[in-house]
């Protein structure tokens, strides 16, 4: 039936390949993250843009070329190949997600070991400059880096708003903001209750932290079913290629093609709806100081 739609098969193979690459194209500039820059307007070239997101693929860019060839030679069908690669180029922001919750969960339970050191350092009317360094020697390995670079500051004379406002931008978190906030405010005013402060800030956290990890919990098995819902999709539709091409022999022609992309647009509409409805929104920063480190 199919064979009788195709007419031009050239122009519509052409066609076909066009829109998969096109739509598939799409659909990967709006997962794959951006590098975000403080410094206002981009002025790199076009081409530094392009060579360093093409390094940002890693291992995973050489694994899609093999894999789109592997598609093709076994299926001989060009939009299967094209979707292997966007697939593999892609899977981090369609699947993943789980490692970059688990950091984000340590640099919260991090914040929140600091937060409470900071507080028991100051209790020995240890000031609020000398408490940061004191708690830089053994900051917790997540933001060990930031709080070190804090110190640092201080001790080249940073003025502590301006180190404290360097510090939010470095940690780059909402929950962090309240934390340095509070901190401005004592190193403005040098009032009592810091102590109580931190103290309610680093249960605040810690909250957080908790359910965070119920939420990635949660997460962890419908991640795991749609992951085995797409290799059984593969395995089947490569076996049936395989051990029985007369099923699928309409998609060897151009117009077969066609509602071969139309499939595999369908698949990559429903990946991109799972990925929005996985993701939460996270309280905005309030803290920005807009001072380039």
């Amino acid at each position: 039936m199919l064979q009788d739609l195709s007419t031009g098969p050239a122009l519509a193979m052409l066609a076909a390949g066009a829109l998969v690459g096109a739509g598939l194209a799409l659909l990967i500039d709006a997962l794959v993250r951006r590098e975000r820059h403080t410094g206002g307007t981009d002025t790199r070239t076009f081409s530094d843009r392009t060579m360093r997101r093409i390094r940002g693929f890693g291992t995973r860019l050489p694994i899609a070329v093999l894999a789109g060839v592997f598609t093709l030679l076994i299926t001989a069908w060009p939009v299967a190949s094209i979707a292997a690669v966007v697939m593999i180029l892609a899977w981090p922001a369609l699947m993943g997600g789980a490692r970059e919750e688990r950091q984000q969960a340590e640099r919260l339970e991090a914040l929140a070991l600091w937060t409470e050191s900071l507080r028991d350092t100051i209790a020995g009317a240890v000031g609020l400059e000398q408490a940061v360094i004191a708690t830089s020697r053994a900051a917790p390995a997540p933001i060990a880096d930031e709080i070190v670079t804090l110190a640092d500051r201080l001790r080249v004379r940073v003025p502590l708003p301006t180190a404290l406002h360097r510090l939010a931008d470095d940690l780059n978190d909402a929950s962090a903001d309240l934390v340095v906030a509070a901190l401005l405010l004592n190193s403005r005013l040098r009032g009592p209750g810091l102590r109580h402060v931190l103290t309610s800030l680093s249960e605040s956290v810690r909250a957080e932290v908790e359910m965070r990890g119920r939420v990635t919990a949660g997460r962890a098995a419908t991640r795991r079913s749609v992951q085995i819902v797409v290799a059984v999709t593969l395995l089947f539709v490569l076996g049936l290629r395989t051990f029985n091409p007369g099923y699928v022999e309409p998609y060897q022609h151009p117009a077969g093609q066609v509602v071969l992309a139309i499939v595999v647009a369908f698949f990559a509409a429903g990946f991109f709806w799972l990925k929005q409805l996985a993701a939460y929104d996270l309280p905005e920063r309030f803290m920005h100081s807009g001072v380039k480190p």
